[in-house]
């Protein structure tokens, strides 16, 4: 790298503030290891720059059968004409130099993956390579012109982007879920050396998910990550989502819905505590989130039962509830 080229850390808001002509259109905030950025940009070219995260760009700027935006790319000392078709992908690597321009109107998405992620996700799962722990193991990404479609990481950044724009119940589970996947396809196809995977072939033991189940109990008022579960269980989150899966028949953002659940209506019957105190205590964002769970996954609202416990406190005969 130059000495003039602009560092970018995505560990930082607005990291692209500067480097860019406008701001970015959506930007995640608070995604540990993970950041999303939707951008629409007119004609620009960048400086010389590099991150200390991965970067995965995507073309967002022209239908599949439409002229697509015309533009260059300097990437690791290498330059291409990019094809930049909609849904087009390109790798920039951690601390690999790049510059490009956009000669029409832009519109494009980028996601940077912390490197440390990736060694997170595969210190499980990888064996090592030549005899090396992964520990001792460099995982380097291959770099990659924004002239060829990768369908899974266009699965991945729609559902980033949707989950942003809604919100949507168990956001922090399903990110959680997005970034260990987007980790495990990167390391098995875009990663300098080619790792051997682990088979897990006894699957998840009755005492480790006795542990996992006693921390959800534990904490179920907390944020639960499955980075966290997984750690518990001492596999990958990749293959302790799909072992948990094969022992309990649901995913374990399932689980813990079902035990908030749970746990609500027997606070409901057995505690003076308020719906909306229940909620918080259960691990639901306040009332209305707690209301549209329970009502969804019992059919009655929480109001509901929390009446007919007082109702049937007093001796009469419950009334007709719309709720």
């Amino acid at each position: 790298m130059s000495k003039e080229a602009v560092q970018l850390d995505f560990s930082r808001a607005k990291a692209t503030n500067g480097l860019l002509p406008n701001p970015a259109a959506l930007a995640s905030s608070g995604w540990d290891s993970l950041h999303f950025e939707l951008h629409r940009q007119p004609t620009f070219d960048t400086p010389e720059h590099q991150s200390s995260w991965h970067v995965i760009a995507q073309g967002l700027s022209a239908e599949p059968e439409a002229k697509p935006s015309q533009g260059e790319r300097w990437l690791d000392g290498q330059l291409s004409r990019e094809r930049r078709y909609q849904g087009d992908i390109a790798i920039i690597p951690a601390d690999v130099s790049q510059r490009c321009n956009w000669n029409t109107t832009a519109e494009f998405a980028i996601l940077a993956i912390n490197p440390t992620l990736l060694k997170q996700v595969g210190q499980y799962w990888v064996d090592g390579v030549g005899g090396a722990s992964l520990k001792e193991t460099r995982i380097e990404l291959i770099p990659r012109f924004m002239s060829e479609q990768d369908a899974l990481l266009q699965g991945i950044f729609s559902a980033v982007r949707d989950e942003l724009e809604s919100g949507k119940i168990g956001g922090d589970l399903l990110i959680d879920s997005l970034k260990t996947t987007l980790a495990i396809h990167l390391l098995r196809n875009y990663c300098t050396i080619q790792p051997k995977l682990s088979s897990y072939t006894n699957g998840l033991s009755s005492s480790t998910l006795k542990r996992v189940t006693e921390y959800i109990h534990e904490h179920l008022n907390q944020d639960i990550k499955l980075i966290e579960l997984a750690a518990i269980a001492q596999i990958s989150p990749y293959h302790f989502l799909r072992l948990f899966k094969q022992k309990t028949g649901i995913t374990p953002h399932q689980y813990i819905l079902q035990q908030r659940i749970e746990r609500a209506k027997h606070l409901l019957q057995h505690s003076q505590l308020s719906i909306a105190e229940i909620a918080i205590s259960v691990g639901f964002c306040d009332q209305s989130h707690l209301t549209r769970c329970f009502k969804r996954i019992t059919g009655i609202t929480p109001k509901s039962k929390y009446r007919t416990k007082i109702v049937k406190s007093q001796g009469v005969p419950p009334s007709f509830d719309p709720d």
